[in-house]
């Protein structure tokens, strides 16, 4: 009897032992040990004590022990009641009530039907993934599907864990986990499995999903719309693949879990609105030709929008997105792709004149066309002979040659560099370029056609034009055969050619002017100025289409040539008196050909007269021009003119 308090201490430690870890998910294999040691041990001490109580014969002592009689019995009940439930959960084939895998509900269902509703739900489910140190937001959301793991998935395998790992596998433990499942407990995490092969392949799906190409600032223009379309600036970001694999491997061994990775960025250029508004907002250029390095140089759009504003638009979008600017926009004609196509194509006009009178004069010629040859002026660009060719001085090679110098011929340093300049107005004539300056000569040239003339003078008159096209055009000097070539190539966007032709409205001839010189014998003459004649002449260009049609005709200049009388020296020199004797009968007579003026001084070339082939001939049409329509005559505000005894 002497074990009876410790009897009921006993039973109350079993209830309190065993009933608390039921509720509170206790496993069950130990707790089911406990409960029998206990058990046992309880009913080696009531036959002790019933010994003892038999022994000492004491009802005190067998009252005292029925509170533990009682929660034996109590236990026993309950231990019959869990048996019970170990028996109809170990007799059960399928999931215990509420339970789940991973989130998919398989309660009531066999292996068979969880592993089909595994393969339903899981492919949808989503892991996400965050980049390390921007914790924010996750930077994305893929389910298994989208990675291509759905299919490399076990989902009878799964199931089969699942069954294990929420129904237990022990006889007792089977009990234990169908009470939880009761209560609502049976959830569990089952790790996914793939092969290295599939996770690869997911790898690279989530790494292309992370993956943000980098776009930098760009623009373009929308002419027709009237836009400017900005393309914000979008940093770029990569991830390591290896590291994308590890962590989808981590997600699949903890579903539900997020995931992170660290990802390597890459600036992108940005272009702020002020930048673009100072790159675009110039005055429109076609693209044009770089002589110095042979390279086709770039267009130029004209753009002007409104900068500020447009900020304020840029500022509000997300990176990589395209914003509308409103623009007023004009574009250029030529591009440099348009351009290497038909630079230099065609020939856009010729002129050929012949080149006389002295050595040196024919070559300041030559050297001055050298100096134009090869120059390429783009769309909008002006020449000027005087710029080009420089001034004419000895270092560079000039000699002295006749030139027009305050109305009378000279040897002057660069004598004939007009020829190269008319011969050249001639050609821009023919190309129909627009003409900036041009003045006509003193006197009237003999080697090109009168009106066609363009004479030049350091720090005096110069010949300039414009190359009012759209493409770059390159100048060609040749000297060949003693003839002059000026040739212009460019591009031909028409079938327009040009006729010049001429209308001489008046002119003056000149008189013989004698003068006496007393260091002249008495008797001779020597010419002292060659004559030339005056004239007033207007010059027209005519414009033809390609089947030969005149569409029109308009007066390009009047010329007005100066009349210079010829002026004779006649000798008023006393001849000296007559030896009386034993002089030589010859020695006070003056050497006939004293008197006679140097022959080339006053001839002009014999061919310099003929102009270019087809532009000697006036259009009959052309005397019905308004006369009032040209520039007041070039050719009388020069007061020299860096001509020569040929025109120069």
């Amino acid at each position: 009897m002497a074990h009876a308090p410790g009897m009921c201490a006993i039973c109350n430690g079993i209830v309190m032992l065993f009933l608390p870890k039921m509720c509170y998910n206790a496993d069950l294999s130990e707790v089911t040990l406990h409960a029998l040691a206990e058990i046992v041990f309880w009913r080696k001490s009531s036959m002790e004590d019933l010994q003892t109580e038999q022994a000492e014969g004491t009802r005190v002592r067998r009252a005292s022990r029925k509170p533990a009689v009682i929660a034996c019995v109590v236990l026993g009940i309950l231990l019959a009641a869990y048996l019970a439930v170990c028996g109809i959960a170990a007799a059960s084939t399928v999931f215990y009530p509420n339970a789940a895998i991973n989130g998919v509900a398989v309660g009531g269902m066999s292996v068979e039907e969880a592993a089909a509703a595994l393969e339903k739900s899981l492919p949808d489910t989503a892991v996400e993934v965050y980049l390390s140190g921007e914790n924010s937001a996750p930077a994305a959301s893929v389910t298994y599907e989208q990675l291509g793991l759905s299919g490399a998935l076990d989902y009878t395998d799964l199931a089969r864990r699942g069954m294990s790992s929420l129904c237990g596998e022990g006889f007792l433990s089977r009990g234990w986990f169908y009470l939880r499942s009761l209560c609502g407990f049976s959830h569990g995490v089952i790790p996914l499995n793939a092969d290295d092969s599939a996770l690869l392949t997911a790898a690279g799906v989530l790494q292309k999903m992370l993956a943000v190409e980098r776009k930098d600032s760009s623009f373009e223009l929308d002419q027709a719309g009237g836009q400017i379309h900005l393309v914000k600036a979008q940093d770029g970001r990569s991830v390591d693949p290896d590291e994308v694999k590890a962590a989808l491997k981590s997600a699949l061994a903890s579903p539900g879990e997020a995931v992170s990775v660290s990802a390597k960025t890459e600036s992108a250029a940005v272009l702020t609105a002020q930048q673009l508004h100072d790159q675009v907002a110039a005055e429109v250029k076609n693209a044009g030709y770089d002589a110095a390095t042979g390279t086709i140089t770039p267009e130029q759009t004209g753009a002007e929008f409104d900068a500020a504003a447009a900020q304020k638009l840029l500022d509000a979008a997300a990176p990589g997105e395209t914003v509308t600017l409103p623009a007023d926009i004009e574009l250029p004609s030529v591009t440099a792709e348009t351009l290497r196509a038909v630079l230099f194509r065609d020939v856009l006009g010729t002129a050929r004149t012949h080149v006389g009178g002295t050595a040196a004069r024919i070559s300041n010629v030559r050297l001055a066309a050298s100096s134009v040859n090869g120059t390429v002026l783009n769309s909008g660009d002006v020449f000027s002979y005087n710029t080009t060719v420089g001034q004419r001085t000895t270092a560079k090679g000039y000699q002295p040659a006749p030139a027009y110098v305050q109305g009378e011929t000279v040897d002057e340093i660069g004598g004939g560099v007009c020829q190269p300049s008319s011969t050249l107005y001639l050609a821009c004539l023919n190309s129909n370029l627009e003409i900036v300056e041009r003045s006509a000569h003193r006197y009237a040239p003999t080697y090109i056609e009168w009106g066609m003339d363009a004479t030049v003078s350091w720090g005096g008159p110069d010949y300039k034009f414009k190359n009012d096209t759209e493409y770059p055009i390159k100048i060609v000097a040749t000297y060949s055969g003693g003839y002059l070539t000026m040739k212009l190539l460019g591009t031909k966007t028409d079938g327009l050619h040009v006729k010049m032709t001429k209308e001489v409205l008046s002119t003056v001839d000149w008189k013989t002017v004698t003068q006496e010189d007393n260091t002249l014998p008495a008797g001779t003459e020597e010419v002292k100025v060659t004559p030339y004649t005056g004239h007033k002449v207007n010059s027209y260009r005519n414009l033809y289409d390609e089947n030969g049609s005149l569409v029109s005709s308009k007066l390009e200049a009047v010329s007005n040539y100066k009349v210079r009388d010829k002026v004779v020296l006649v000798g008023t020199k006393p001849s000296a008196a007559v030896p009386a004797s034993g002089t030589d009968p010859g020695t006070g007579t003056a050497d006939p050909g004293t008197g006679t003026a140097d022959p080339g001084t006053g001839t002009a070339d014999p061919g310099a007269g003929t102009a270019d082939p087809g532009t000697g001939t006036a259009d009959p049409g052309t005397g019905t021009a308004d006369p009032g329509t040209g520039t007041a005559d070039p050719g009388t505000g020069a007061g020299t003119d860096s001509g020569d005894g040929y025109g120069a």
